[in-house]
């Protein structure tokens, strides 16, 4: 029997105290009233979840277009949830550690995986470099890739944790293959209630994965732009078309080779911004991104643009000629530097504002 989203798990814990429904509201009113800055958004999240509304609102992060919010259905999330303890045999009374901001997704459902699944959640202050107990054990968390690069030292008590919200780097992917947990990338946006794909990283725990994996009842399939189609029909009523080019595997696995929108098409050859920037990792310290130009030649010149960068121009540009994992398109014709790139709230760096900002 599939549980109610107005209903707690009897063996639900938060910060090591149960709480039933109506004591849970109790909670919030005293988060809203006397918490801190993120506590007060956690007590209005509870107060939301366990009003008499079926739904939510909920706000996207904009790393891909205009943030907006959206309705969800809360008993979506509730589908969200089982299928996420499903896939990683998650039971009642695990234990679980809960560090990411209540003010999108991704923490909000830390949250209702507790309620729901039953889990035994410790909440601490969402920062980049969250302060929780290393040496107590936990079964799941959740971080976002900056928080996992000033926690990955630590984590060794945490028996699987996924990465979500942007690019995993080859330097962290190096570090987790020299640790003891399960990693695991996640796919997904808040359409989708988190996650509905997730690619285990190499570590010490797990051999790595190329290809995303659907989580339970969760199909794939693409259009004529390669782009993935989702097909989840315990989050969304109809099939959600995304950007996002993929190489499918199956119905139920994939490879992401990038955005539909971010592509180049230099010269009749098209290229993935996100794959050259993973084969720029060895040589650039700071942020970046490659982008398009337009170009009286090949129609869009291939760019690139970091953040303050600490090397010249022109050293920069003489270790991109020499990277042998380039092909010859994919070596960027020109190098803008930029003082600080447009991001959104939660840190993502927005593209298209940011190429603005440098081209005028």
């Amino acid at each position: 029997m599939t549980p109610e989203y107005n209903k707690v798990h009897n063996r639900f814990k938060y910060n090591g105290i149960h709480f039933n429904h109506e004591d849970l509201k109790e909670v919030a009113y005293s988060l809203i009233k006397e918490g801190e800055a993120y506590e007060k958004v956690t007590g209005n999240f509870l107060t939301d979840w366990l009003s008499d509304k079926d739904y939510l609102i909920v706000n996207t992060s904009g790393s891909t277009g205009q943030p907006k919010s959206i309705k969800l259905k809360k008993q979506a999330m509730v589908n969200s949830a089982i299928a996420t303890g499903d896939f990683f045999g998650l039971e009642p009374g695990n234990s679980a550690l809960h560090c990411l901001p209540s003010h999108y997704i991704a923490g909000k459902m830390m949250f209702v995986r507790a309620l729901v699944l039953g889990l035994e959640l410790d909440f601490v202050e969402p920062s980049s470099q969250p302060i929780f107990d290393y040496k107590t054990h936990y079964d799941f968390c959740a971080m976002v890739p900056l928080q996992l690069k000033y926690t990955i030292n630590y984590v060794q008590n945490i028996k699987t944790i996924i990465v979500g919200g942007s690019m995993v780097t080859k330097p962290l992917l190096e570090k987790i293959s020299n640790s003891s947990s399960r990693f695991f990338e996640t796919y997904g946006m808040t359409e989708t209630v988190t996650h509905v794909a997730v690619k285990q990283l190499q570590s010490l725990a797990n051999n790595g994965e190329t290809h995303f994996k659907a989580l339970p009842n969760v199909t794939f399939s693409k259009d004529e732009r390669d782009c993935l189609i989702i097909s989840a029909p315990n989050l969304v009523e109809e099939d959600l078309v995304t950007n996002d080019i993929v190489d499918l595997k199956s119905e139920t696995s994939f490879k992401l080779l990038g955005r539909y929108d971010n592509v180049i098409n230099s010269g009749g050859v098209k290229l993935f911004p996100e794959q050259i920037e993973e084969k720029l990792q060895p040589i650039i310290k700071e942020r970046y991104i490659v982008a398009g130009e337009a170009d009286d030649t090949l129609g869009e010149r291939l760019i690139l643009i970091i953040e303050n960068p600490s090397e010249s121009v022109d050293g920069i540009l003489s270790k991109l000629q020499k990277l042998k994992t380039l092909d010859t398109f994919e070596v960027p014709k020109h190098i803008y530097t930029i003082d600080k790139f447009k991001v959104t709230n939660t840190g993502k760096i927005q593209r298209s504002e940011t190429l603005k900002a440098v081209l005028g």
